[in-house]
């Protein structure tokens, strides 16, 4: 016997699809201004990189999709309370976020020298 209603289970199923969501969604808005050297590649695109699309853009969402909802799910299940769980959540996303920052830094400048303009 389960030991939620239905309407319990589908309105925790919608909080983790909006967390799922909203960790995509942060991980996007991170990810784009750091990326945008390395697709726009600079003067004549001679630093153009598109991995940052096709290899880290998929990870990044991945990640995105997967931390808060994984801490979310786990902590619903140890806490039972559904508001630390969301709490639990955007904390685990803010750190995932806080560390994608730290660790990922795609080519932001354009070669040494480079000043722009003539």
């Amino acid at each position: 016997m389960s030991r939620t209603s239905g309407a319990h289970a589908q309105g925790t199923e919608t909080v983790g699809r909006v967390i799922a969501g909203v960790g995509a969604t942060a991980g996007v808005l991170v990810w784009v201004p750091r990326a945008a050297f390395s697709i726009d590649g600079g003067f004549e695109g001679h630093a153009r990189d598109l991995s940052v699309i096709y290899v880290d853009l998929p990870l990044i969402v991945l990640g995105g999709i997967l931390v808060p909802l994984t801490a979310w799910t786990l902590t619903r299940r140890w806490a039972r309370r559904p508001w630390v769980a969301a709490l639990v959540a955007v904390a685990a996303l803010a750190l995932g976020l806080w560390g994608l920052t730290e660790w990922w830094t795609p080519r932001q400048d354009p070669d040494p020298g480079y000043r722009g303009g003539l």
